[in-house]
């Protein structure tokens, strides 16, 4: 049997056993909740190739996901296409495809896979550079983080303890303007705001955001009233103010 010459077996196999390098997750035995990709993401953590909070970051990003998804503990959702769904798009669309299509289709799949995971590294590696900033950034422990460079900050302001931290918003640039952002409440809570920008703002550009804040560099707000858009950094303060002149606060 040609799965006895392979060092590692994943999703086949009936087998789940780590030490032997054995990763599937059929086997009536098995009522965990990870799939192949969980074990052996497991697997990596428990040999000491990856550190624990490499393990977290794609762990939260994609692991997760991909394990609910082949486990059936989640309910196709019209519409959302997930990690799971593109890799399965490889697959011929032919039900009798030959196996040498089949065989090409599946190393299409892999060399995606591949760029996206690494992606996804490099995509870690940068947050990790960048978490001295983020630190320095919440060391003053007042109502606002302030960037004068675009930069990733969520991930290393929870990691640091960020679902404490008094922080309301963050400014900091984008392209050649400047953002005024609200912070979310915790990591779970991505696109929720501690403290929604105001209600009369929501959804103006330009001229009619300029009016009702009195500021000229106003570029716009988001109807959702968690992210708003200046000229410059000063306009973006000066917005911060308004917002925490309302509640009584300063900055």
């Amino acid at each position: 049997q040609k799965l006895s010459e392979c060092e590692f077996v994943c999703d086949v196999d009936g087998i789940y056993d780590s030490e032997n390098k054995r990763f599937d997750h059929h086997q009536l035995e098995y009522d965990g909740v990870l799939s192949s990709a969980g074990m052996i993401w497991q697997y990596l953590l428990d040999e000491k190739i990856i550190d624990a909070s490499l393990y977290d970051y794609v762990n939260r990003a994609v692991i997760i996901g991909i394990d609910a998804h082949d486990n059936g503990r989640v309910l196709q959702q019209e519409g959302v296409c997930t990690l799971s769904h593109v890799i399965a798009g490889f697959v011929p669309i032919e039900y009798d495809a030959k196996e040498e299509e089949r065989t090409a289709a599946f190393f299409v799949a892999l060399d995606f896979a591949f760029e996206f995971f690494q992606r996804l590294l490099n995509r870690y590696a940068y947050i990790e550079a960048c978490g001295d900033k983020v630190a320095a950034a919440m060391v003053p422990n007042e109502k606002v983080l302030i960037f004068d460079e675009a930069l990733p900050w969520q991930e290393k302001f929870f990691d640091l303890g960020g679902e404490k931290h008094p922080a309301l918003f963050l400014i900091m640039p984008t392209g050649v303007h400047w953002k005024l952002r609200g912070i979310p409440p915790n990591r779970e809570n991505k696109m929720g705001v501690r403290i929604p920008l105001p209600k009369e703002w929501a959804g103006l550009r330009g001229a009619e955001l300029q009016k009702v804040t009195g500021i000229p560099g106003a570029i716009f707000c988001h109807k959702g009233r968690f992210i708003s858009i200046w000229e410059t950094k000063e306009d973006a303060q000066k917005a911060l103010d308004i917002i925490l002149k309302r509640r009584g606060e300063s900055s």
